[in-house]
Order: structure tokens, then sequence, then C-alpha cells
């Protein structure tokens, strides 16, 4: 099972409660969830591989690190995983986007899924699903993108509230989750 990192960051609360204020323009909750994808996703892609290569720099020959490759996914759970998209793609311009769309059955309380559209080489790359609404934690899907890849996933989420964080870190066998702690 992977781990669950909860992002107590001041500048990632304050955006996020500027985001839940009632007199937040759409402008404005845009601009606020593009940031705050950009603050989670640099933590989200510390585990990213690196490899020492030569560049040549205006003095000299050097060795540094880069990605190894960068074959990356971002998966947004539709729609509001969306939002998160942009900023995601500040930081790794290369990624390639597949999105999975779920919704709640209203009987049973569970996800069901009705379109999915990945890449189709998800099975290489290193895969960031962004259901940034998590409450129950059931909207994630549960390891639906393992079950097809037996790739490693991190999930990113924005509202911490108990039940989903329980939940979404039961069913996370594949990689880690990233949480923010949020307020209810």
């Amino acid at each position: 099972m992977g781990k669950v990192y909860v992002f107590d960051h001041p500048l990632i609360q304050h955006k996020v409660a500027l985001m839940r204020k009632v007199d937040t323009n759409v402008r404005d909750f845009r601009f606020l969830a593009k940031e705050v994808a950009e603050l989670m996703a640099f933590e989200a892609t510390r585990d990213l591989p690196l490899e020492e290569v030569e560049i040549e720099t205006p003095i000299c020959k050097t060795k540094v690190n880069m990605l190894a490759g960068e074959d990356i996914a971002i998966v947004p759970i539709l729609r509001a995983g969306l939002g998160f998209v942009d900023g995601m793609l500040e930081l790794v311009p290369n990624a390639k986007v597949g999105h999975i769309g779920l919704y709640r059955d209203p009987d049973t309380h569970e996800p069901v899924e009705y379109y999915c559209k990945l890449p189709t080489d998800i099975d290489k790359r290193w895969i960031f699903v962004v259901d940034p609404m998590l409450a129950t934690g059931g909207s994630g899907g549960g390891n639906r993108l393992y079950q097809t890849t037996r790739r490693k996933e991190n999930r990113l989420h924005v509202p911490d509230r108990s039940a989903g964080r329980n939940r979404s870190a039961a069913e996370s066998a594949s990689g880690h989750r990233y949480l923010h702690r949020g307020q209810g």
C-alpha cells in the first residue's frame, strides 16, 4: 500500500480558503485551482526518476541530473479534476492527459464509470490521478488504473475529510495519496 501525504503548507491552505469563499468569482477560482495544482504537483513529483546526463554550459561541460524521460500521464476524474490539469502541465508540459468519467450511483453511492480515455502507452507512464473533490473516497474509482496498467499511480486530492482519506488510503495499492488538510 502507498503512503498518504497531507499537504499542510500555508500557501495551499490559504489558496484553498480563498477558493472556498462565497464571493470568489469563477476567474479567480480557476486561477487559484491552477496555483494549488502547481504547489501540489511540485511535491507529488518528488519521486520521479532522474538520470545523470552531460550538458554543455557557457563555461564547460558538466554532468547534471534530469528527469529520466518525461513519461508522465495526468488523468483527471471528470469534471472536478480538470481544474488541476493546467497547473500540473505548467510543471510537466510534455505529460500526456487521459480522462476518467465517474458518477455516483444514487442507490449504492458507489462510483460508476461512464467514460475512460487513456493514452495508448499509459502502461509505460507515471500516472497522476487528479480528483480534487475527495469526500467519501469512492470517486477515485478504486484502483481502476492499477488494474489496467499495473503501474504506480499517485493521486492528488484537495478536501481532507476523514472518511475519504481513510478509504482512499486503504484502496491505494499502487502509489501514494496526496491530500490537502481541509476543514470540512
